[in-house]
């Protein structure tokens, strides 16, 4: 096995461990889904076994990530096509779904479970925002309201008010997120029956 290979083998580890604790899944459940022992769980996320194609594939689709997300293979192809989740330091994952300047920029987020004392960090920036849950409860900070939404629910704002988005105890949620420069909103249209 060449060093790239090695190398890239070798990450998969901890990428395995941290999507695990994201879902809040344990080993032995895992281990249930894959058929892979608790043990070899335990040394590939620990980085002391490489993981093989036969354990990729099952770990891929109990996670529900492609195999190149998985193992973090280089980009090949359009970039339009394949849009790469960016993990940030705190857990969340953002997918971005638009790749061409200006306009309305889409993203997916998914935030880990989050602490209902979490202190909100407020922020500001140009723009409009439309938020969109998908599933989990998000909390939105916005001004002086602390919102809860769920699955369905959307919220629409100036992103000049201080805002902030986070989950809650409940467990993770995964929210869409369309920003625009100022005077760009989401405009959502039905038709009568």
């Amino acid at each position: 096995m060449d060093d790239p290979t090695r190398h890239t083998l070798a990450a998969v580890g901890p990428r395995l461990k941290q999507l695990r604790q994201r879902r809040d899944i344990t080993l032995s459940d895992l281990a249930d889904r894959t058929g892979i022992s608790i043990s070899t769980l335990s040394r590939l996320e620990a980085g002391l076994r490489l993981p093989t194609l036969e354990q990729l594939l099952p770990l891929a689709r109990a996670y529900g990530v492609t195999l190149d997300e998985l193992v973090d293979a280089p980009q090949t192809g359009d970039p339009r096509i394949n849009m790469r989740p960016i993990p940030t330091t705190d857990g969340r994952i953002i997918v971005p779904l638009t790749r061409r300047p200006g306009g309305i920029q889409a993203y997916k987020f998914v935030l880990p479970t989050g602490r209902d004392d979490d202190e909100p960090r407020l922020r500001t920036h140009e723009g409009y925002d439309w938020a969109f849950v998908l599933s989990g409860q998000l909390r939105l900070v916005l001004g002086q309201h602390d919102l809860i939404l769920g699955p369905g629910e959307a919220a629409e704002f100036d992103t000049r008010t201080p805002h902030w988005f986070g989950a809650t105890s409940a467990g993770p949620v995964e929210f869409l997120s369309l920003v625009g420069k100022q005077g760009e909103r989401a405009h959502v249209r039905t038709t009568g029956s």
